[in-house]
């Protein structure tokens, strides 16, 4: 399910639906308790927290408060004293509720989707803090309480953490991926050779486990290594959360003095976090050649361009004499015939041919300055001149597709400094994409929206459409492909939109709203002595 779709759940429904999870999973994995109480060697509920928060945001942090009461409620048919219960509580919904803001402050630039190794490491050292605060409160209120002896209280400190840290581990990147990237991992042929692979290495730890314990369970780190390598980090989370599955269903069916669960569990965290770094790490690798050869063509794509500017520069020079003479004799008749008043509509057409032979040179000279980004053409200019001739240019294509453009413009937007003719380009090719992206999905119409505003010494332009939107791997215009998939197109990519801008001293940024998509940005404010 794509995000958009999950963020557009209606706040009732999610909540209970949060709720309706925890519950289930503590149900669950509700098995070799510490004591009566919630100390078990598996939380998954945690790592449903994780999810829930770090896709939703802050509003949901009361619920981490709620679900824990809920679950020993119907779970465990309330084990602990309401006072003591109220403070577990507590403890459990602020400890996660602290590590969980932290994540989500815009300084930490910490992406839900985990695309990179340090959003997992974000994550997992977040997660391991905040499972030690918790842990250390829940087993301490139950020490005060004199619920569990002091003599327990780092074994069941031990279990608590490894429980929580390693059901965040396993829930929380298998949920994130999920429910951002749309899918968690590719079913193939090898796919099921993996998941193979895996069944028999857990069917040879518990046959064997009863004479050698854990001391088979190395054989689990082949398969999911095998899932690290070809599938990176999408692979690994389904990899590792199957395996936990299977030790859980073997714990179940085996007597429970053959086997030493939280020591299994401990050696299954290990397995979890190194095949969540070996993924990430593939996962980044191939990213990186992507974008490598992405901006390989890029620049091999600007070494042609470069050679269109000289290319165009020949040009001008040898039609510059020609089209100069073209004009001077056009001139010339035209104040021939100005003398003799019966030639006025001769007189006129001459004026008119004259006016268009200065325009084509001036057309030639302008070309050149688009593709070399020259700057002596900049000029104070208009921002609703400019897309006001921009739109004028689509209009055709709009009409084509069914797609209603709306514009709204700050008052008092002042002129900019800017090649016209290069920024008209940039939104140009930026609502060209947009027609595309909607024209793609099918549907018979669409919108797009164009704003302006005023950003410090800049003035912001922003194109927002109704179309499916950027991809989740898409890093940015830094790694998109130049040029046009049309036999028409002028090779314009958003890498070279971003060269334009950041040549007029601006910024472009790609940004991906709850539906659709929207490019910025910005183009400087004409001072008064530019003007």
């Amino acid at each position: 399910m794509p995000l958009s779709k999950v963020l557009s759940l209606p706040w009732p429904v999610l909540g209970l639906a949060y709720l309706a999870g925890y519950v289930l999973l503590d149900w669950i994995s509700y098995l070799h308790p510490f004591a009566p109480f919630g100390i078990t060697p598996w939380n998954p509920p945690t790592g449903l927290s994780f999810v829930l928060v770090l896709l939703y945001g802050q509003r949901t942090i009361p619920l981490l408060f709620v679900a824990p009461v809920l679950a020993d409620l119907l779970v465990r048919h309330l084990p602990l004293p309401w006072m003591v219960e109220l403070r577990t509580a507590a403890v459990i919904g602020g400890g996660y509720a602290v590590g969980l803001l932290l994540l989500l402050q815009p300084a930490l630039r910490f992406n839900p989707t985990l695309g990179t190794m340090r959003d997992l490491v974000m994550l997992l050292a977040v997660a391991g803090a905040s499972a030690a605060t918790v842990s250390f409160g829940y087993v301490g209120f139950t020490v005060a309480g004199g619920l569990l002896p002091l003599a327990e209280l780092p074994a069941a400190m031990v279990q608590y953490w490894v429980g929580d840290m390693i059901g965040i581990a396993i829930v929380a990147p298998f949920g994130l991926i999920l429910l951002t990237r749309g899918r968690s991992v590719r079913v193939s042929v090898e796919t099921a050779v993996q998941i193979a692979a895996t069944l028999v290495a857990l069917a040879l730890v518990f046959v064997f486990a009863e004479r050698h314990h854990s001391q088979l369970f190395y054989i689990l780190f082949l398969p999911i290594i095998w899932m690290a390598v070809r599938g990176g980090l999408e692979a690994v989370t389904v990899g590792v959360l199957l395996t936990q599955l299977g030790l859980i269903a073997g714990v179940h069916l085996l007597p429970s003095e053959e086997i030493d669960v939280t020591g299994l569990q401990a050696l299954m965290l290990v397995l979890t976090l190194t095949g969540l770094i070996a993924g990430a790490l593939v996962t980044q690798n191939r990213r990186t050649a992507v974008q490598l050869r992405l901006h390989q063509d890029s620049l091999a794509r600007l070494a042609r361009l470069g050679s269109m500017g000289e290319l165009a520069t020949a040009i001008a020079h040898e039609i510059n004499q020609p089209l100069t003479a073209a004009g001077t004799y056009t001139r010339l008749v035209a104040e021939t015939l100005r003398a003799d008043p019966s030639h006025l509509a001769v007189t006129e057409t001459a004026e008119k041919a004259a006016a268009q032979v200065q325009r084509a040179a001036d057309v030639v000279r302008r070309l050149r300055a688009l593709i070399r980004l020259d700057q002596t053409g900049r000029a104070p200019v208009a921002v609703t001149r400019i897309v006001r001739e921009t739109l004028d240019l689509v209009h055709p294509e709009l009409d084509r597709h069914g797609i209603v453009a709306s514009v709204e413009l700050a008052e008092d937007l002042p002129p900019v400094m800017v090649d016209i003719l290069q920024i008209e380009q940039v939104l140009l090719n930026l609502i060209r994409n947009a027609v595309e992206a909607i024209d793609a999905t099918g549907a018979p119409h669409g919108r797009i929206a164009i704003s302006a505003t005023v950003a410090d010494d800049a003035v912001e332009i922003a194109v927002a459409d109704s179309g499916p939107g950027f991809p989740a791997d898409f890093a940015g215009p830094e790694s998109t492909t130049l040029g046009s998939a049309k036999a028409e197109g002028l090779g314009f990519g958003l890498s070279l939109c971003r060269s334009i801008v950041e040549a007029h001293g601006g910024r472009l940024a790609v940004e991906r709203p709850a539906a659709g998509a929207l490019v910025r940005f910005t183009v400087p404010i004409a001072k008064v002595s530019d003007a």
